[in-house]
């Protein structure tokens, strides 16, 4: 394989998505459509990633940096244009030049690698189009092309003919070229058309006119170039990428109860056995190892769970929450930044935030850990085999040793050696006959107020 350079073209403005974000840094499943897009080039090792800015540059520059080239096209004349403006950036590189589109986001590394093997085939073609066949053609450019895939022609919807018009192939917009091939073909497109642009299209008319071979790659699956320009297209693409990751789950030993209802992130990953009850929500960075539950209507965002482990229904599992072997949270339990020990619980109503749970260790009903004081975090450690009381704060800094006992409705603030019993709560008081004293009064005064 010789070396690629990847341009990827996310210039335009994006008007129709009617939003202040770019478009391409709109999410689908917690990532960045232009991150998606990235991600695939990525898996095969590009030589130069370059990113053809203009309208909202600054949010494409922040979100590559470190990571790509970028270049601005100002004014904005055509995708023939936007390409071109790539040829500074890349300087002296001769190699292969794959172009993406930044809106394009499902392109697979498969596919991209197929259209850089059949640039490098014995026939030398020009420039490689990657074609699709979707069920309803519309109004796409063709691509006329043989069994073989040489293209005869490029020709846009408005001008075909029928005969063209009947062709099932699709331009998809993504090319492969030699830099040298690509520089040269693009100073020979002209604007002489109804938008006085320059069309990336046209270099492969111009080479074939020169007697060259250009040749088509078609992917099976349309829905891997479909651009995304609206937000209901960015939903469409979301259900798109949400109901092939369900499959695979489900194809890799998970059982999902109502796979509709699940949405993964993506970056979940899903070990063998794990069983997921209906409206669950993945956020990015959770990893759940094998024969872990998670219960309905839970939502988990940057956590890891165990083996065994299980969760919900109604957990909020947030950033650093990590569930050993066999633990278990129960519903609205709240986990931040702590660690729950294999085979410890908090089976309702608790928050346990900027803490550690020993091993065996049982968190009452209502308990919280009160880890913010307005300005700092404080960690709480809970030793193991510890039993915490309902309705109990444990206010940080603070320690509870092994096998300690903290009685119901306590607060906390001191340590608690191994072994210990802490009980913090007020006197009890009884004023014997007082309520019934204070209900009498009430009624005679409220009867008095209607006579009035």
């Amino acid at each position: 394989m010789t070396d690629f350079a990847a341009i990827i073209l996310a210039a335009g403005k994006g008007t129709r998505m009617k939003s202040d974000l770019h478009k391409v840094l709109h999410p689908i499943a917690g990532r960045a459509m232009l991150d998606h897009l990235m991600a695939s080039v990525d898996e095969l090792a590009p030589a130069h990633k370059v990113v053809v800015v203009g309208a909202g540059r600054e949010q494409i520059e922040a979100a590559v940096e470190g990571r790509a080239q970028t270049c601005l096209q100002e004014p904005q004349l055509g995708t023939g244009h936007a390409v071109q403006q790539a040829q500074s950036p890349l300087g002296s590189f001769d190699g292969d030049v794959l172009i993406l589109y930044g809106d394009v986001p499902f392109v697979r590394a498969a596919t991209m690698q197929a259209m850089l093997d059949r640039l490098n085939a014995e026939d030398a073609p020009a420039a490689v189009v990657l074609g699709f066949e979707p069920e309803d053609a519309l109004q796409y450019g063709r691509v006329i092309a043989d069994g073989d895939g040489a293209i005869s022609k490029m020709v846009e919807f408005k001008d075909a003919s029928e005969e063209e018009r009947a062709c099932r192939l699709c331009n998809s917009g993504l090319m492969a070229a030699r830099a040298k091939d690509l520089w040269a073909l693009l100073d020979r497109v002209g604007n002489d058309n109804a938008q006085g642009e320059y069309y990336l299209p046209d270099i492969v008319n111009i080479a074939i006119q020169d007697g060259r071979v250009c040749a088509a790659v078609t992917t099976d699956d349309p829905n891997e170039v479909a651009g995304i320009n609206s937000r209901a297209e960015l939903a469409q693409a979301e259900a798109q990428w949400q109901a092939f990751r369900r499959e695979e789950a489900m194809a890799e030993g998970a059982t999902l109860r109502a796979p509709e209802t699940v949405f993964f992130s993506f970056d979940t990953k899903l070990g063998r056995d794990v069983t997921i009850d209906p409206h669950v929500v993945f956020g990015p960075g959770v990893t759940v190892d094998d024969g872990v539950h998670i219960k309905s209507f839970s939502h988990l965002e940057g956590a890891t769970l165990h083996k065994g482990a299980q969760a919900g229904p109604y957990a909020r599992l947030r950033p650093g929450a990590v569930m050993k072997e066999g633990s278990f949270v129960g519903n609205f339990v709240e986990m931040k930044n702590a660690t729950l020990g294999p085979g410890a619980k908090a089976s309702h109503l608790t928050y346990l935030g900027d803490a550690t749970v020993g091993a065996g260790a049982n968190i009452g009903a209502g308990t919280i850990t009160c880890n913010y004081d307005g300005y700092f975090k404080y960690k709480t450690e809970i030793g193991e085999r510890a039993f915490i009381g309902s309705n109990s704060s444990l206010i940080a800094p603070v320690k509870i040793g092994k096998d300690a006992i903290v009685a119901a409705g306590s607060a906390v603030s001191r340590d608690v050696g191994d072994g210990d019993l802490r009980m913090v709560r007020g006197e009890q008081i009884v004023k014997p006959g007082w309520a019934d004293r204070f209900h009498d009064t009430m009624k005679r005064k409220k009867a008095a107020e209607k006579k009035g």
